[in-house]
């Protein structure tokens, strides 16, 4: 029972580290993304930094190539006048609870991944397989990312 809990351990340790720089490139994304950092919205002035841009782009569609966005042309006005039951609009949802929410999320997923690689330094008796795992999980993702 004990070997296959050290088993289980070992691997739960090299797959999260693996795994942990995509884990914390999501998490810091995702935060941008809540609050959309990434993009214009209409009507705003607020530019997104280029590189917040391109990153929010990798994690939304795997590709740092970002489409040019077209702006909406004006909507012509129809013939006859509308029913003004038609047009009612329902008054616009306030989502900042659940977007503080996700941030605080986001926060935690981050933190808990930046201990543990902490820990796995700290008790993992081979750093260099440490550091090969947290490279591999850096450099395969990259080298993918062209295709």
């Amino acid at each position: 029972m004990s070997s296959s809990l050290k088993l289980f351990r070992q691997i739960h340790r090299y797959v999260g580290l693996f795994i942990a720089p995509a884990v914390l490139f999501f998490s810091l994304t995702g935060a941008l993304q809540t609050f959309s950092l990434h993009e214009t919205t209409q009507g705003s002035s607020y530019k997104p930094p280029a590189w917040i841009v391109m990153l929010g782009q990798v994690h939304k569609k795997q590709t740092t190539i970002v489409p040019v966005r077209k702006l909406k042309a004006d909507t012509p006005k129809p013939d006859k006048t509308p029913d003004p039951a038609a047009q009612s609009v329902p008054k616009a949802k306030s989502h900042l609870p659940l977007k503080v929410f996700f941030l605080l999320v986001a926060i935690g997923l981050f933190t808990s991944t930046g201990t543990g690689i902490y820990m796995a330094y700290k008790y993992e008796r081979s750093k260099l397989l440490v550091t090969g795992l947290l490279l591999a999980g850096i450099v395969i993702p990259l080298l993918l990312l062209p295709f």
